[in-house]
Order: C-alpha cells, then structure tokens, then sequence
C-alpha cells in the first residue's frame, strides 16, 4: 500500500560554528551551519526527511515558509506525487498566494527544497534505494517527466532532454559499476576557511596532502597582501602538482576581480569562485574573459534554471557550481544537470556547509551515470563538518567519494541530534557552549 503523507514537521537546528570561525569567508565572517529540517510522516509509519541550508540567523524564515506550504503537501499519496513529479514540483514552486514572496527565489524557494528533498527521500526509502540509485534506474522517459521545463523550453525541450540522456544510457551500466569501485572525485574546503591562521592552513594542507587529497580550496578577498601570501603559503605545502581553487564568496566589483585574480595567477589558480554578486551575469562573463586561463566557477546562490539559463548563455560561468538546497530541490537539479551538459559546462556541485556533501554526492552520482557520463573537469566538494550528526554521513577515501547505498537521500539527522541543536530565541549561551561542546570542531 503507497504511504500517504500525514503530518509535516519543521525544526529550526543550528551548530554554534561561529566559535571556531569554520565555515568563514570574506562575505560570510561568523557562520553559524543551520538547517530548516523538515520530516514527512505517512500512513504507513515510513518518513522523509530533508532540509535547506542556512548559516544562523534567518533560518527561522525558512522554518515558517515551510509551514506556509504544509496545506500543499499533507493529504498527498506517494504513488499520487511520483506519478506526476513535474507537476507536484510547480503546484509547490508555482502556488498562486505563495510565488508572490518569491516567485522561484528566496526563503520560500529555499523551503521549497527542504520540502521536495524530504519527498525524494521518502519516495527512496520506499523504494529501498538511494536517491542516486533510484534516479540512475529510471527510464529517459521517467527522468525526463521529473523536471519543470517552462522558462529553459528555448535550450532545452523534453524531447532534447530525452535525446541526450538516451545516448547516455547505452554506457550507464559500466559507469556504476565504475562509479562503485573507484569513487567520484573531490576537493576540500576545510583547509582554507578565511579566519584561520597561516600556521593552522599550512599544517591542514600537510594533513590534507596525507590524507589523499588532490585539490583544495582557499577563502579569499578581503585583504590582497594577505591572500597572496596565504596562497604562497597553501601552494608551498601542497605542492606544483595539485589544484587550488580560490573563493571570494562574492566580494569584489568587476574590475576589482579582474585585478586581484590577475595579482594571484602567478599561484595558478583552478578557478575563481564566486568573483562578484551571484546575479551579475555579465559581470561574470567579463571577468572569464579577462582572467582566462583561471576558470570562473559559481552557482551556489544562482537560484533558480532561469539563471543558469542565462549564465550558460552568456558564456559567464566555467564551472556550475549548483547547491540542492538553493535550487528548488532535486527535480530543479535535474534540470541544470541537463542545461550545464548541453553547453558542456562541468558541474562541480557546492557543498560547504551542514548535509550538503550528503546531498551533492548523489547529485554527482547522477550527472555521471544518466547527464554528461563523464567525470572530466568535475569534483564534488567537501567540508569536513557535522558529518556525524546524520545517519548515513558521507564517507571519503583518498579525496574521493564513495558513494552510500542506504536508502534514502542520506538527509536524516539523529534524534539525539535534533534534540541537541533546536533553537529556541531564549537560548542561553551556556547552552550554546554545551552545543558546541559536542561538535565535529575544534573550538
């Protein structure tokens, strides 16, 4: 019997990383990792759990859009929703009374996630797959009947959509099994975060390179003369041979990146991430001109298809660095993955930040089996944060991914966890020291 969704629960969690500055950058000093944990119940006691990102202070925004779309969802059979993924995803994302604080963009597309993540979850969990399984098994037809096409039918057309993803099919079988032995490449941020000290990225690079590491990531831009000797300092302890990828996390002007970048290529940069505002699309695509060979890498607050649309046809982005939680959800993912294969722009999903390494490592798993089967160019990234707060965490060997087969989108947090981390606004700050007290970090 198809479960039917009963009761929806939104939890406002947040991990006190401020104390120990992990997660800093030059936009973002103080983060605190939070997120708008959502839990599907159903008829049959089977759950779904998901949630959209954060950083502290907002997120109890995210919290009560969630409960403004309970009405949209609680009522719901399983079989009812997956039978038309599509148009379960634009009854949420296209809501008369709702898309007025949006449309597509914002808190209420950010709950948006949290809700359509959960259902995917639960749809796995049914299914007793992972969510990359569950998808890579699908049909062309079936992925194809995921995605909203309206505002991207002038690049992409289901019937292109489904031309590609069947010439990727002949080769899908040898890809996982592929994808299985040998893992899917990442990098890691947690060498580089911006309100560390210079001794504390040198001994972090060291372990990094011990541990297998082939690429890392610095925060950048809030000071020039410091950048250049904080990546002399990462490129001296990783050597010649491995990537470094800078981010300024969306700082400077145009010119002002076209300059700095310019001022640390001699440290041969990957890319630049996140140059300038993420809505600049033509300032993007001036800096990836000018800073050519350094690619331009960003994405992760691009929030919605309509503006990889426009990114990709602009020529403004390298790397698409897509966040699960920014876009509306999977189906939306779906969609870039489709987009960002047809200009041939590898996606190199973003990840900095609680759960979202859990998500983008079925992200990842899908564009390589079902979109671009290729892993040229690509990488998943990594932080090495609050991992042991979910369920099925991630697991990384030799700077690689290697993937989960629990069902289930590897969302779900431990009880013990939520109970932890629930944010109340009377919260004392000696119940904040006792919360961090049990984090992944050093404090």
């Amino acid at each position: 019997m198809a479960p039917t969704i009963t009761g929806l629960t939104a939890t406002d969690l947040r991990f006190p990383t401020s104390i120990s500055r992990g997660g800093s950058d030059a936009m973002n000093t103080d983060p605190d990792y939070s997120a708008a944990y959502v839990v599907l119940t159903t008829s049959t006691g089977v759950e779904g759990h998901g949630f959209t990102f954060t950083i502290g202070r907002g997120n109890e925004l995210c919290v009560a859009a969630i409960e403004a779309m309970r009405a949209l969802v609680v009522g719901l059979s399983l079989e009812t929703i997956v039978a038309d993924m599509a148009g379960f995803w634009r009854s949420l994302a296209g809501d008369s009374q709702l898309r007025w604080v949006g449309p597509e963009k914002g808190v209420v597309h950010l709950a948006l996630a949290a809700i359509v993540n959960a259902v995917w979850d639960l749809w796995a969990v049914v299914e007793g797959k992972a969510v990359w399984k569950l998808v890579a098994d699908l049909t062309p037809q079936q992925f194809v009947g995921l995605i909203d096409f309206r505002h991207i039918a002038d690049e992409m057309t289901p019937s292109q959509a489904l031309a590609l993803l069947e010439r990727q099919a002949e080769g899908k079988a040898e890809r996982e099994t592929r994808l299985l032995r040998d893992g899917y490449p990442a990098y890691t941020t947690s060498a580089g975060w911006l309100g560390y000290d210079d001794g504390r990225i040198r001994d972090l690079c060291h372990a990094a390179v011990a541990e297998g590491w082939s690429a890392l990531k610095i925060k950048v831009g809030r000071n020039r003369d410091d950048d250049i000797r904080r990546c002399a300092v990462v490129r001296a302890a990783i050597g010649p041979d491995r990537l470094m990828m800078i981010d300024a996390n969306q700082v400077w002007e145009v010119d002002e990146a076209i300059d700095w970048v310019r001022a640390l290529a001699r440290f041969d940069p990957y890319w630049i991430e996140e140059p300038v505002s993420p809505d600049d699309i033509l300032g993007h695509a001036r800096i990836a001109a000018a800073v050519h060979p350094v690619r331009v890498a960003s994405g992760e607050h691009a929030h919605n298809r309509v503006m990889f649309k426009q990114f990709l046809q602009a020529r403004a982005l390298d790397v698409v660095q897509l966040d699960n939680c920014r876009l509306g959800g999977l189906n939306e993912v779906l969609a870039v993955l489709l987009l960002a294969a047809k200009f041939e722009v590898p996606v190199c999903p973003h990840a900095g930040g609680v759960g979202l390494c859990e998500y983008a490592q079925h992200i990842s798993a899908i564009d390589y089996l079902c979109v671009s089967g290729s892993m040229t160019g690509r990488m998943t990234e990594h932080a090495g944060q609050l991992h042991e707060h979910f369920v099925d965490p991630i697991r990384i060997d030799c700077g690689r991914y290697r993937l989960s087969g629990v069902p289930g989108f590897s969302a779900r947090m431990h009880a013990d966890t939520i109970s932890r981390f629930r944010f109340s606004p009377t919260q004392t700050a000696h119940a904040i020291g006792e919360a961090a007290a049990v984090l992944s970090i050093a404090v």
